[in-house]
């Protein structure tokens, strides 16, 4: 019995798939199985997998009826023996160092539950602004404690860069569908749970950029559902027993951030801007303030909390300056949620 399982889930993906088996057989730690799930492909997917399992013992072969990724990466995880799971996806490549790597991590790291790597993306010409800056906001967070500091900024894992504990996904429930990135529902849930977080800081993984992707498809991957995730996930973690919420940021972020806040129940307290065409006016009843007006309302509550929502990158390290100089500890008194 193998104690690593990849996970492949499949969907449409003749076009690719052949690509990916591949760099699976160039592994240089050879004793893995492939758990495939077709997702009730209507191309060539279940026959490319079909003969390449003929071919190779390792890839065991799932036909399920089309029910979305969730599903059937959740049958997968079923099926896996190994101990350590892989994720990867049918559009992407593994380095030939991925599984030997990210399996002597977590062998050599027992207090680890989760493994990634940098990434790069591919075809370059394919590559927009948007996911450049993101895979250099992705490949800055290393450490654990970068990973855990800016998760609610945004997935701060590529999820099939992801190697993890069969253990801890099964006790946290599996996949699940709440109408937002399952991926990122799964990385919140580990680290609500105590989880620690390690990245191999080696390319491993390239990652396909094209319009089929689920992050292009999929409403569950808009900007308005990953504000609903986080909302979800704050109200159960940091955010949890605040008696007073303050948000950096009366633009549309923060606008639409507090929608989602006041939703789960916390209590909005507060704008904070910088825009002074702004302050002195109000949002969903509560008042904008200038910085220099935080300090003197933030001690009115016993167990405040403040998140940043400015989507602006260049932003963030202005932001933090000023919440440096007000003596406001990140990762205690605010987080970065955008």
């Amino acid at each position: 019995m193998p104690d690593v399982s990849v996970l492949l889930p499949c969907f449409n993906a003749q076009n690719t798939l052949r690509e990916t088996l591949e760099s699976l057989q160039a592994q240089t730690y050879p004793d893995f199985e492939v758990i495939c799930v077709d997702d009730g492909s209507t191309d060539k997917t279940l026959e490319i997998l079909r003969n390449q399992a003929e071919k190779d013992p390792r890839l065991i072969v799932f036909s399920e009826p089309h029910r979305g990724v969730v599903a059937a990466a959740n049958r997968g995880l079923a099926a896996c023996q190994g101990e350590i799971i892989v994720r990867l996806d049918a559009d992407d490549l593994c380095s030939p160092q991925r599984i030997a790597l990210q399996r002597s991590y977590l062998l050599e790291h027992p207090e680890t539950a989760v493994v990634s790597s940098l990434v790069e993306g591919f075809p370059e010409a394919e590559i927009g602004e948007g996911f450049a800056l993101y895979y250099q906001w992705l490949n800055g967070l290393v450490s654990h404690e970068d990973i855990c500091r800016e998760i609610f900024v945004e997935s701060p894992i590529a999820n099939p860069s992801a190697t993890f504990r069969k253990a801890w996904i099964r006790n946290l429930g599996g996949y699940q569908d709440h109408g937002w990135p399952e991926d990122y529902d799964l990385w919140l849930r580990f680290y609500l749970a105590g989880a620690h977080f390690a990245k191999i800081q080696e390319v491993l993984l390239s990652w396909r950029e094209h319009p089929g992707r689920l992050t292009h498809q999929d409403s569950r991957y808009s900007v308005e559902n990953f504000l609903r995730a986080k909302a979800h996930y704050l109200v159960r973690g940091p955010a949890r027993g605040r008696d007073g919420v303050f948000v950096w940021g009366a633009g549309m972020t923060g606008r639409r951030l507090s929608k989602h806040l006041v939703r789960e129940g916390l209590p909005l307290a507060a704008f904070v801007e910088v825009d002074e065409k702004k302050i002195g006016r109000t949002r969903r009843g509560k008042p904008i303030i200038g910085s220099e007006e935080l300090l003197d309302m933030w001690g009115k509550y016993q167990n405040p909390i403040l998140l940043t929502a400015v989507r602006a990158r260049s932003a963030a390290p202005l932001i933090k300056a000023q919440l440096d100089e007000l003596g406001l500890v990140e990762g205690q008194d605010w987080w970065r949620a955008a």
